[in-house]
């Protein structure tokens, strides 16, 4: 019986078929450079930035000194399936499996990508007025474009008439994002940027915060236009989430994961935010998936927020986990052991395998 690799395939398709599921930021690998020529000194110097910008995008770090980094910009065509030409800038198309290894093979984390959805708070106040940018509303193409430009997935409010009213630069400016949070209930996403941007002589200027769940963040940023300082945030942003999720070579260690809840749809996602910790399902009992993984806890427990998922404290699963033990040992009828790997064999019981401490163990639930 083959029943974990028949679950595999058939979440597969689901997903494929689900327009509801949440997805990877799609163009992960795929950037746009500026260039004023076609010429090949232009060209070869863009390339090299479109890797620059690549590297940031994977790792957050923006002054990353290492020696296999630097040989990789020097020829970042062997890490390149395509490139063309499109309305004054060069749209690079790096090859996933062959950067992630190159980078890898250097020493580097990376950060995969899942990755939070932002909802941009973006109030542009000029001498006629302030104006908060929405999805129809002047401003949206330069904010989507450096939002994809620095690996960001975005979300803009409908900048209604009441959230026109209801968004001032007072509410952004607020150290408490209470009211924010209450009128970004209407959206899906897992943080928030509040930015208030304005013209200065000739250039432009914004004051900024980020919340995600406990953390957040805030600075200052400036550009020469409005979609300079709209890329200066977002690379802000970006470059503060890299490091709770980005996965370092070696600095893991294994771990047991045990998520209550799951179907069909759930299991699919969960296996693909696994995915960059290598890892591997143990077992399947009713709606409990169990995996072995390595990780360190704190990048597992970022990454698995992206989903929803909550912690289980110790104190809530301790008597109910001796409980079901007892009632397993006492059911002559159970037809597969809760503590035993799917499809294996029965063994005797000196023969069982020990079960991990309590301190290797995370449980989650949806």
């Amino acid at each position: 019986m083959h029943f974990i690799p028949r679950l595999l395939t058939f979440c597969c398709a689901l997903v494929a078929a689900s327009a509801g599921m949440a997805a990877p930021l799609a163009d992960l690998y795929k950037v746009r450079e500026a260039v004023a020529t076609q010429q090949p000194e232009e060209r070869e110097q863009a390339l090299r930035q479109a890797f620059d910008t690549l590297l940031v995008r994977l790792t957050g770090d923006t002054d990353t000194q290492n020696q296999g980094v630097a040989q990789l910009r020097q020829d970042p065509q062997q890490l390149i399936s395509k490139y063309a030409y499109d309305e004054g800038a060069v749209v690079v198309d790096f090859d996933p499996l062959t950067t992630e290894r190159a980078l890898r093979s250097a020493g580097l984390s990376l950060w995969g990508a899942d990755r939070p959805g932002v909802l941009v708070w973006w109030l542009t106040e000029t001498v006629e007025g302030s104006q908060l940018v929405g999805d129809t509303r002047d401003g949206t193409t330069d904010l989507q474009a450096a939002a994809q430009h620095r690996g960001l997935p975005l979300r803009l409010p409908l900048a209604d008439l009441s959230e026109q009213l209801a968004v001032s630069a007072e509410t952004l400016a607020s150290k408490d994002p209470q009211e924010l949070r209450e009128l970004s209930e209407r959206y899906d996403a897992d943080g928030l940027l509040a930015v208030r941007a304005r013209q200065s002589s000739e250039r432009w200027e914004a004051d900024w915060k980020f919340w995600l769940a406990d953390k957040q963040t805030q600075g200052k940023a400036t550009g020469a236009d409005r979609g300079e300082l709209a890329d200066a945030v977002m690379l802000a942003v970006s470059t503060f989430l890299a490091p709770h999720y980005r996965v370092a070579p070696g600095a893991t260690e294994e771990i047991t994961l045990e998520v209550l809840g799951a179907d069909v749809e759930r299991f699919a996602e969960l296996d693909r935010l696994l995915e960059p910790f290598g890892a591997h399902l143990l077992r399947v009992e009713s709606d409990r998936l169990v995996y072995q993984l390595n990780a360190s806890p704190e990048q597992l427990r970022a990454q698995l927020a992206l989903a929803r998922l909550q912690e289980v404290p110790v104190d809530e699963i301790a008597a109910p986990r001796l409980l079901s033990e007892a009632e397993v040992s006492a059911d002559v009828d159970t037809p597969l052991d809760a503590e035993s790997p799917l499809e294996a064999p029965e063994q005797p019981a000196a023969e069982q395998p020990q079960q991990p401490d309590q301190s290797e163990v995370l449980r989650y639930r949806w």
